[in-house]
């Protein structure tokens, strides 16, 4: 299997409105992809359609399998945190880690055990009295205490406080990513979860505008800080994307080789971070490059 998640011209309507537009991508084993776009954009029809939840037009595959065919078998080495965490209300955190051990042959309960105790969540709490971010730590839980092939998290932190979506980050990487494991993220916190990423999409009004690798975007983009002395020189070279700083302005640039050299005599360059690189790729072109 050379790809976890293959998709070529796969498009989505509802209506007249096409949710997404004729999408080509390849997801390989062992990588942290974030799928990064607006409200909108697509990303939750591309997610069902991974996910067996809404046919798709084209052709698409996860894991060899066709989403819509053979969801069942998928579902079994597939694992997915909504972001809304809905669990049955009535039931207690031990009884719902016995029915997830009894009906899941991948689940770990020391592993899920290991990731509660982090928490001031107890084996006799109905989730009924769990708060809502609590109710997202269980669900958490749950879902990466088991040994997946594809994990796939929409907004999984959403309602979480500062201190414990660190903790799950670091968690995924140092308990859960082996390496041959292939994790999707989707997510608005995108500097929670740059310094994670092997790989990164952008996907706007259903088209992907972005896909790389974070080694390729490090050598295709750079970010310039430069004085306000220099900003014509430095508009000259047709930045992506400008701001404004105090005391000088931030350009973001895809530049030659040739260029690279003339900006890096202009001030420092720098590989953008993901929030910058968004609003450039996104942004409408002749907003993205404006300046006052």
């Amino acid at each position: 299997m050379s790809e976890v998640i293959s998709a070529r011209g796969v498009s989505k309507h509802y209506g007249k409105k096409i949710a997404l537009d004729n999408i080509n991508l390849g997801v390989s084993p062992g990588k942290i992809v974030g799928l990064i776009g607006p409200n909108g954009a697509g990303k939750t029809s591309l997610l069902k359609g991974i996910l067996g939840l809404a046919p798709v037009d084209g052709e698409l595959r996860v894991l060899g399998m066709n989403p819509q065919r053979e969801r069942v078998k998928l579902l079994e080495r597939v694992s997915f945190v909504a972001d809304t965490a809905i669990l049955p209300h009535w039931i207690s955190v031990r009884e719902l880690i016995a029915y997830t051990e009894g009906v899941h042959p991948r689940f770990s309960r020391t592993l899920c055990m290991k990731y509660l105790a982090e928490t001031s969540i107890a084996l006799t709490d109905k989730v009924r009295a769990l708060s809502k971010g609590m109710v997202t730590q269980l669900h958490l839980a749950l879902i990466m205490a088991i040994d997946s092939e594809l994990l796939v998290l929409d907004e999984p932190t959403l309602g979480l406080d500062i201190l414990y979506r660190k903790q799950f980050y670091e968690n995924l990487l140092n308990d859960y990513y082996d390496g041959q494991k292939t994790i999707l993220i989707t997510t608005h916190q995108v500097e929670e979860i740059e310094t994670i990423l092997t790989d990164l999409i952008f996907i706007n009004q259903g088209k992907i505008v972005l896909d790389a690798s974070m080694e390729q975007i490090a050598m295709q983009y750079v970010e310039l800080q430069v004085d306000a002395n220099y900003k014509e020189h430095a508009l000259a070279h047709n930045p992506i994307h400008s701001r404004r700083l105090l005391g000088g302005f931030s350009m973001l640039f895809e530049p030659s080789e040739q260029q690279r050299a003339s900006l890096a005599q202009l001030g420092q360059l720098t590989t953008p971070s993901l929030s910058e690189l968004f609003v450039a790729k996104i942004k409408p072109q002749h907003l993205a490059k404006e300046v006052a």
